[in-house]
């Protein structure tokens, strides 16, 4: 019996999103997440004694500022050489051949799928094959599982592949792939990354997304981390999620509906994030998204003093929990009263309905990735490449995120409008 880990969407170094400075903000724990993350796995590999981990592609955010990046991955990659531990990295769409201009020489614990075919790494002593590919390019729009070897008898057959898998409509479709061609393949593992988010797609075979290992933005709330498997020389016995992330991301919902003046909005701010510190179950600092909902008075007044109230409720987050809790961002999605309310069928109602709707129409959707991936075409390299929130959307096929983004201005600039 041994243990091995498999992590994916590392994304080394990559900034977390929507980052502002104010004071009592937890600046270097923000900036340093992704490495911490990823110290924490290698910890946890050392500490359960596994005996090697998978990498299912992502490992790095894009091509490197400067080689520092390159450095801290090798220098843990030490230390799980010390500890007798082997690793085997595929490359996905963020960290393709053709993506990644930097390279290191690796520690020979380090063990890289090619991208040209699909390679089998095995592992005698433990009778294992480890069957993988990486991305070429990062627009991989190829299905990547015919090319993958026949499962090789008598041994413990592990896949590592980078795809969105059927279903997955957050994230781009690269390297798609079904389910049901996965379970025919006859392993009995399928260590797959691409989507962030946690899931166990099938269990006999095994077919698993760990999720990312640090949420990054305000879209990739809750837990994040690796999973850390059981097996002997033919099956495996148990996997179990263990959590790596040292900031967690969460959205907090404040109805404001009983609110009659911004103090009492205030205060009511004030009592659901003492409650979201308090119930944090293991104890993370958290980024936290503010969303004031419903009909109430104060809707009218929550724009006017919109600085000031974001400042107070900063100053609210410092003052009762310090370094345990940020505030990203606050979204005023309110509305006045019905009594006050304009007919429906005015034009800056049917124009909030219009584009509300347009953010979750797959055709309108389709339509606006076609147009935004031509107009990144055109963009001159260094642009291209900009970490802009905006344009990273672009890049990881989150158009229905921008698209919501955009419903939201919208209706807060209709909202001020009334």
């Amino acid at each position: 019996m041994f243990k091995f880990v498999h992590a994916a969407d590392i994304h080394l170094d990559s900034p977390l999103r929507g980052l502002s400075a104010y004071e009592g903000a937890p600046v270097e724990t923000l900036r340093g997440a992704t490495r911490a993350a990823f110290r924490n796995l290698v910890d946890l590999a050392i500490r359960e004694e596994a005996t090697f981990i998978v990498i299912a592609g992502d490992l790095y955010d894009g091509t490197w500022r400067d080689y520092q990046t390159g450095l801290f991955f090798v220098s843990e990659m030490a230390r799980l050489r010390s500890a007798g531990i082997r690793v085997f990295l595929l490359y996905g769409n963020h960290d393709a051949e053709s993506e990644i201009t930097k390279r290191l020489r690796l520690p020979d614990n380090v063990s890289v799928f090619p991208s040209r075919a699909a390679k089998t790494f095995t592992i005698d002593d433990l009778n294992v094959a480890l069957h993988g590919r990486s991305f070429q390019t990062p627009a991989t729009l190829e299905n990547l599982v015919p090319t993958y070897p026949e499962p090789v008898a008598g041994r413990l057959n592990i896949g590592v592949l980078h795809t969105a898998l059927e279903g997955n409509t957050e994230h781009a479709a690269y390297a798609p792939c079904s389910l049901p061609e996965l379970i025919a393949k006859g392993y009995q593992y399928w260590a797959l990354g691409h989507v962030h988010e946690h899931s166990i797609a099938n269990r006999d075979p095994w077919i698993v997304f760990p999720g990312n290992l640090q949420g990054r933005h305000a879209r990739e709330t809750g837990p994040r981390g690796a999973m850390l498997v059981t097996a002997d020389e033919t099956s495996i016995l148990s996997a179990e999620r263990v959590l790596t992330d040292v900031l967690r991301w969460h959205q907090l919902v404040v109805d404001l509906s009983s609110a009659t003046t911004v103090d009492q909005a205030i205060d009511l701010v004030k009592d659901g994030l003492v409650r979201t510190v308090e119930n944090e179950p293991d104890g993370r600092p958290l980024a936290i998204r503010i969303r004031l909902t419903g009909e109430t008075a104060v809707h009218g007044a929550l724009f006017e003093e919109e600085r000031e109230l974001a400042e107070n409720v900063r100053a609210i987050a410092v003052g009762n929990a310090g370094e345990a809790a940020w505030i990203e961002k606050i979204q005023i999605e309110t509305k006045p009263p019905a009594s006050t309310q304009s007919a429906p069928s005015d034009a800056l109602g049917e124009l909030e309905a219009m584009i509300a709707e347009a953010a979750s129409d797959p055709v309108i959707l389709a339509n606006l990735a076609g147009q935004l991936g031509t107009m990144m075409g055109r963009l001159p390299p260094e642009l291209r490449a900009a970490e802009l929130p905006e344009l990273t959307a672009i890049r990881e096929g989150r158009i229905g995120d921008i698209a919501r983004e955009l419903s939201s201005s919208v209706a807060t600039w209709i909202a001020q409008a009334k």
